[in-house]
C-alpha cells in the first residue's frame, strides 16, 4: 500500500502548456489502480482467519497473505517505474493493471494456501509494476498550475478506501455471496480491473519517455535475496522451534546487505547506473528517514494485523463486526491528512512528525489499559478513543515523512532516494505482518488476551525507535518539493 504520494522525478521535461486532452478521466483511472492496490493490502488483515479455515494450514499461512504480497511489491517498486521510462508508462501500466487482475482471479480460485501465497506475490510484483506508472503518467498529462490539484485526488479518495475497505472485505466474507465467501473480496478486482485497463488503452497518453536508464538487474536479485532471509525466518522460525537455520538465513541477510552495499559502489564507479544510490545513506537525513521509516511502518503493519486477529480469534467476532470496528482509525487517519494538508505541515515540519508520534504513543498506552481493564467485555465503543488515536497520529506522521526526509537530499538524488524510500515503506509492511504477527502467535499459547498485550508492548519499542531515528530528519520540508 503506497500511503504517500511523493512526485515522481521529472526524466520528461515539463508537461504542455494545455495538458492532455482526457487528464481528468485519465486520472480517474490511476486511481482506480491506486484503490484495488490499497482494498487488497488490507481486506487480507480481516479475512485471514476465514481463509485459514477454508483452506486450512498453520497461522503462518495468515502471515504470508500479507507478508508475500509486501514483500513483491517491496522489491519490485525499485524497477517499477525504470520500466516505464524504458518501455512507456501507458503499457506497463496495462501490462501491471491485466496482470494484477489475472492474479487477482488466480487469488479467489486457489485451492490451497501455497497456492494462494503464490498468487499473492503475483499481486505485488504487478503493483509494483502499475503503481509507479501513475505518478508519471500525471506530471506527463496535467500543466503545471494543475499538478497540486491532480495530486490532491488522491487524499480524498484513498481516505474513503481506507474506511469503507475494510467494511467492505467484513461484508463480502459475511455475506458469502453465491457461496464464493472469502473469495469475493478478490473477485471484485477482477470487473474493476478489467475497466481500468479499458479506460487505460483509452484515455492514458502513449508516450515514451527519454533518458531512460538501463535496470540493475544483479542489484535487484541481491536486493530480493536479503528480504527473503530476513523476513522468511521470522515467519517459519517460530513453527519450526526456532532452529539453526532460522539464525543463520537472519545472518545472512546482513551479509547479502553487505554484498550489495559493495556492489552498488562497484557500479556507480564504474559509471553504470545503480539500484541505490551508494552516496545516499551518508547523509544523515536519509539514513535517519530509512530508520524511522522501517519502524513506523512495521508497527502500522503489525498493528492492523494484530488487532483484527484479536477482534476475530481473541472475541470471536465476524469479518465484518471487525471491520466496523476499525473505522475510528481510518477515520483519525483521514482528518489528520486534512489538516496537514491544509498548512500544517508546512507550519510546524519535523515537529509534526513527534508530535504525531506522541498522540499514537497514548493511543496505544490506552489500547492496553482498555483491554486490561475491560477484559472480554470490551466493546468497539471502548476502543473507539484509543483507535481514534492512533489514526490520527499515523496520519500526522506519514503526512509530512515522505517530503521532509527528501529534503535532505541532493535534487539528482532524489528519483532514488524517493523509490527506495517507497520500498522500504512497503518492507516496513512485511515486516511487520512477520515480526508482530509472530510475536502475536508465539505468546497465543497462554491466551489471545495476553498475546494482543505483549504485542502492543512491542508496538511501543517501535515507536520509540521512530521517534528517535525522526531526530536526525530536516526541520522543514524543502520549498516546493514534491508533496502531495
Amino acid at each position: 500500500m503506497t500511503t504517500a504520494v511523493t512526485a515522481a522525478p521529472d526524466r520528461t521535461g515539463p508537461p504542455a502548456t494545455a495538458g492532455h486532452r482526457w487528464r481528468w478521466v485519465a486520472l480517474a483511472v490511476i486511481l482506480a489502480a491506486e484503490v484495488m492496490d490499497l482494498l487488497d493490502v488490507l481486506v487480507t488483515n480481516l479475512a485471514g482467519p476465514a481463509i485459514r479455515a477454508d483452506l486450512g494450514g498453520s497461522s503462518s499461512v495468515i502471515q504470508w497473505l500479507g507478508a508475500g504480497y509486501t514483500l513483491a511489491m517491496a522489491v519490485g517498486l525499485v524497477t517499477g517505474g525504470r520500466l516505464g521510462d524504458l518501455y512507456g508508462r501507458r503499457r506497463m501500466f496495462l501490462v501491471g493493471v491485466l496482470g494484477f487482475t489475472a492474479a487477482s482471479a488466480a487469488c479467489a480460485l486457489a485451492g490451497g494456501p501455497g497456492t494462494l501465497i503464490a498468487a499473492r506475490v503475483a499481486q505485488g510484483l504487478f503493483g509494483a509494476l502499475l503503481l509507479p506508472q501513475g505518478l508519471g503518467l500525471i506530471k506527463e498529462m496535467f500543466p503545471p498550475e494543475q499538478l497540486a490539484a491532480a495530486f490532491g485526488a488522491f487524499g480524498p479518495v484513498m481516505g474513503i478506501s481506507a474506511v469503507g475497505g475494510p467494511i467492505l472485505a467484513g461484508w463480502l466474507v459475511d455475506a458469502d455471496l453465491a457461496g464464493t465467501g472469502w473469495r469475493a473480496i478478490f473477485l471484485i478486482n477482477v470487473p474493476l480491473g478489467l475497466l481500468a485497463a479499458l479506460g487505460a488503452a483509452r484515455f492514458l497518453p502513449a508516450s515514451r519517455p527519454g533518458h531512460a536508464t538501463r535496470l540493475d538487474l544483479p542489484g535487484v536479485a541481491f536486493l530480493s535475496l536479503a528480504v527473503f532471509l530476513l523476513v522468511y525466518p521470522l515467519v517459519q522460525g517460530r513453527e519450526a522451534g526456532w532452529p539453526g537455520w532460522s539464525f543463520a538465513m537472519l545472518g545472512g541477510a546482513v551479509v547479502v546487505l553487505a554484498g550489495f552495499a559493495g556492489y552498488e559502489q562497484r557500479r556507480q564507479r564504474a559509471g553504470r547506473d545503480p539500484l541505490v544510490i551508494p552516496t545516499l545513506f551518508r547523509r544523515r537525513a536519509f539514513t535517519g528517514g530509512l530508520v524511522a521509516g522501517l519502524a513506523f511502518f512495521t508497527a502500522l503493519a503489525g498493528f492492523s494485523l494484530v488487532f483484527s486477529l484479536y477482534l476475530q480469534l481473541g472475541l470471536g467476532w465476524s469479518p465484518l463486526r471487525a471491520g466496523l470496528a476499525g473505522v475510528p482509525q481510518a477515520l483519525g487517519m483521514v482528518v489528520a491528512f486534512v489538516l496537514a494538508g491544509a498548512g500544517l505541515a508546512q507550519r510546524l515540519g519535523r515537529r509534526l512528525i513527534h508530535l504525531g508520534l506522541g498522540v499514537v504513543l497514548a493511543g496505544v498506552v490506552g489500547m492496553l489499559v482498555t483491554l486490561v481493564l475491560a477484559g472480554a467485555h470490551v466493546s468497539p465503543w471502548r476502543m473507539a478513543p484509543a483507535l481514534l488515536a492512533v489514526g490520527f497520529g499515523m496520519g500526522l506522521v506519514m503526512a509530512p515523512f515522505f517530503d521532509i526526509v527528501l529534503s535532505g537530499v541532493e535534487e539528482e538524488e532524489t528519483g532514488s532516494a524517493s523509490g527506495t524510500l517507497t520500498a522500504v515503506q512497503q518492507l516496513g509492511g512485511a515486516l511487520g505482518v512477520a515480526l508482530l504477527g509472530t510475536v502475536f502467535f508465539d505468546a497465543m499459547g497462554r491466551s489471545v488476551s495476553h498475546a494482543v498485550r505483549v504485542t502492543l508492548v512491542a508496538e511501543l519499542g517501535l515507536l520509540l525507535v521512530t521517534v528517535a531515528g525522526a531526530f536526525l530528519l530536516p526541520r522543514r520540508a524543502r520549498e516546493g518539493g514534491g508533496g502531495h
